[in-house]
């Protein structure tokens, strides 16, 4: 609500304005030079493997073990970022952008010297790099050198998002601008700006690379509606019984050059497996099921133990009036298991019930108390 006392100060709201946009573009400074210095710092991360691996054909035959053993131990000093497909993106990005006559020279310069982490000067290497880290991942999907610096010399030029670069390699803009018989119109039309291209400055600091390289959590949800129905789905859960162990709350992966997120994920002790929960607000869809097929194919290859159980997946949609709750088990092996799964997974009635009774408590501004332990 506005302030009322507020509209007692002349010139309020010109002096609110100006220290907003002040904030606004402080904060999108903040995050570009955080960039900045990441995707200098990845960039030096993949040379240095390279440079490993070329002191010795033993060295390079063992590569593969290299990234592995590099990603336990980089993960367990500095949390996520270093899995084996990160180092291996760095790698080649070192390996496809070194090959640039600019870069030659830097490559030159630390051959030979030790130590290799004084060489580079990361503030000057980053403006051989002036583009996001999120950009070069999606460049790096491209195949064609060609395609790959027409890209990035339009995104650069264009001072493009990544949401516009995705759109833009997706539209195959370099084909279709190669054949077109008007190049500059299409060019011109390209740096234009869609509404869904833009990225808030909050968007900017929340950029799941930045908040990785600085080891930092980003758990959010989309809406406080949706936050409150989470964190109560996690409490009622919990006080279900002993079953439910809580693992994480807005649990971030990646699948290719994409980032998603699980609004909850816990361990059933007696079904020894993940449960993966995500909350939708609206009618559930097959899309929601290809997702969850997504999550779980993805948690039973990197989440879950050897001796585990596969992962299960419940979809919880909450429409105005009803919700839907849906259980995804046909990942199962065995009817047999898919049985007990049924029987000790908390019913779908129980929590549909639950969901729609928390919701018209919070949209009625009142506490919201878990309901009555099933007996």
């Amino acid at each position: 609500m506005p302030n009322k006392k507020a509209d007692l100060v002349p010139g309020y709201d010109a002096i609110l304005a100006d220290i907003a946009g002040i904030l606004e573009s402080g904060r999108r400074a903040a995050a570009r030079s955080v960039s900045a210095v990441m995707t200098a710092t990845y960039w030096d991360i993949g040379r240095r493997i390279v440079e490993y691996e070329q002191r010795g054909k033993e060295r390079a035959d063992y590569g593969g073990q290299l990234l592995k053993r590099l990603s336990v131990d980089l993960g367990q000093r500095f949390g996520r970022g270093f899995g084996p497909v990160n180092l291996s993106q760095m790698r080649r990005f070192y390996l496809e952008w070194s090959q640039r006559p600019i870069f030659q020279t830097v490559s030159e310069k630390s051959r030979g010297r030790a130590p290799i982490a004084q060489q580079l000067d990361l503030a000057a290497l980053s403006k051989l790099l002036p583009l996001p880290w999120s950009h070069y991942v999606r460049l790096l999907s491209i195949d064609d050198p060609d395609a790959r610096e027409f890209y990035e010399t339009e995104a650069l030029r264009g001072g493009w998002s990544v949401r516009q670069l995705d759109r833009q390699i997706n539209s195959m803009f370099f084909q279709r601008t190669a054949l077109s018989k008007n190049k500059l119109k299409m060019l011109t039309k390209a740096a234009r700006t869609n509404p869904e291209d833009k990225m808030t400055a909050e968007e900017e600091i929340k950029d799941p690379y930045i908040l990785e390289f600085l080891s930092l959590k980003d758990e959010y949800s989309e809406s406080k509606l949706e936050e409150a129905l989470i964190l109560h789905l996690e409490t009622f859960l919990l006080e279900l019984g002993s079953d439910f162990t809580f693992v994480g709350r807005q649990k971030r992966l990646r699948i290719g050059d994409q980032w998603f997120r699980v609004d909850l994920l816990f361990f059933h002790r007696r079904l020894r497996c993940l449960v993966i929960i995500d909350l939708k607000l609206g009618k559930f869809t097959y899309a929601d099921a290809g997702q969850m097929h997504m999550y779980l194919n993805y948690a039973r290859e990197h989440w879950t133990n050897p001796d585990e159980n596969p992962p299960v997946g419940l979809i919880l949609c909450d429409e105005e009036n009803k919700a839907v709750a849906h259980y995804t088990l046909d990942n199962l092996p065995n009817k047999v298991l898919a049985a007990k799964y049924h029987t000790l997974l908390p019913d779908q009635k129980l929590l549909t019930g639950e969901i729609q009774r928390t919701r018209h408590l919070i949209e009625a501004h009142r506490p919201a108390k878990p309901a009555p332990k099933k007996k």
